[in-house]
Parts: C-alpha cells; structure tokens; sequence
C-alpha cells in the first residue's frame, strides 16, 4: 500500500515538474521585397489583380453582365403583384445573382479556357489575358445590345470604327446598359397589363356596389395573388427571362 502511494506521489511530482512547451505563433511576413524571380513577380501580379477584381465585382457584375435586365424584371414582377416587400430584397437579388451566373456560364467558362487558365500557367502576360478576356464578354453585349444605342454613343464620342470589333468597351458599356434597361422595362410592361386589369375590374365592381370607402388594393391583392399561382408564374417569368439571352 506503502509503495502504491509513493508511486502515485512520484507521477504527481513528475506532472507538475513538467515545462510546458510554447506553440509556435503564427507569423504573417508583410514586408515589400524586390522580387528576384519572374515567378515572383507573377505572383505579386496575380495578387494585384484579384483585389482589383474584387474591388470591381460589383460594377462588372451590374453593368457587364444580365443581372441588370434580371433584377429590373423580378421587381416590376413584385410589384405588379403589390406585394409591399414579398418576396423580400435579398431574395429578389439573391435569385437574380443565380441567374445571371446560369446565363453567363457559357461566356465564364469561355474567359476561362482562353485567358484565365494560360494567365495562371505562365503562358500570357496580363496584357494579352485582359484582351483574350474580353473577347467573350464583348460579344455577349454586342448579341443584346441595339444599333441605335450603340450610334448614339459612337456619334457623341466622334469615335470611327468601321466594325464592331472595333467599338471601344467605354462607348459598348453604356449602350449596353441603356439597352437592357428598355427591354427589362418592355418585359415589365407585359408583366404588369395582365394585373392593371384586375385592378380595373375590382375598381369597377366596388364603386357599382357603393364601397367606395373598401381600398381595391385589399380586394384585388388575392385575385392577383391567385391568378398568378394558377398559371405559374415564376416558372414562366424566369422562362422568359432566359429565353430572353
């Protein structure tokens, strides 16, 4: 009995007597350095490039792509419906996020195999990636931009161009804007008639019954909330919309 309590004696010893040992903290090295390699340069270049990326995803995101003609439509759809704030904001703009990114698929996915992936294994410079780059995305604005938006910016700008591969991105941008937000707004025209008329008849109907106090609002909100249930009405919006491109 002696003994086992003098053994267990001595491994309580030995644990506090124990140093304990200090992990190594984690070091993050922020100094500038001249680089030596041109790998090392490549690097610091990917890396400027990807904040200037992140910097402008939001404009390239709203003006470069079909987020603008999406967003524009779901709202005119919401508030067709006079839902107030359903769906809500972040679901309108969450939708069209997704997509923007299942219609511009094709065209990521092209910038991807000419520009990005011979950039990343060394075999372009930024330069020749950024022109290879904007080849796919200059022809998906040029397929769904109008004629007479792009003469208006050229006229203005007093820039020649004998074709359109030769239209500079600052004169196809604008004119690619301006044309999606008159087709967002003709598909948001079309959305709103079938809703107007209910509106019409509901108006009418209480003002012939003498209620004229009742808002039609009220009366016209789940009619139009039906109507749109029974024909399937997101399917169909988000069908046109994809049709659309």
């Amino acid at each position: 009995m002696k003994r086992r309590l003098a053994l267990l004696l001595l491994v309580i010893i030995n644990l506090f007597s124990v140093k304990p040992v200090m992990a190594l903290e984690p070091t993050v090295d922020l100094r500038l350095t001249v680089p030596e390699t041109p790998q090392d340069v490549v690097g610091m270049l990917n890396i400027f490039l990807l904040l200037t990326v992140l910097s402008l995803a939001p404009a390239i995101l709203v003006l470069l792509t079909s987020f603008t003609r999406t967003v524009i439509v779901l709202s005119f759809t919401r508030n067709a419906l006079a839902t107030q704030q359903v769906p809500p904001n972040q679901v309108i703009i969450g939708l069209s996020l997704f997509l923007t990114l299942f219609i511009m698929a094709p065209v990521f996915a092209e910038i991807n195999e000419q520009a990005l992936q011979p950039y990343l294994a060394g075999e372009l410079t930024h330069e020749e990636a950024l022109q290879l780059g904007q080849g796919p995305l200059r022809e998906f604005m040029l397929a769904h931009t109008r004629a007479h938006d792009l003469e208006l910016f050229t006229d203005i700008s007093g820039v020649e161009v004998e074709s359109l591969d030769e239209v500079p991105l600052v004169t196809l941008i604008p004119a690619f804007v301006i044309s999606e937000l008159k087709t967002a707004f003709q598909m948001g025209f079309l959305i709103f008639v079938p809703f107007l008329v209910i509106d019409m008849v509901i108006a009418s109907t209480l003002m012939s019954m003498g209620m004229m106090m009742l808002p039609p609002v009220m009366i016209s909100l789940p009619f139009k909330i039906l109507l749109f249930v029974l024909v399937d009405g997101w399917h169909l919006v988000v069908k046109s919309l994809l049709q659309s491109f």
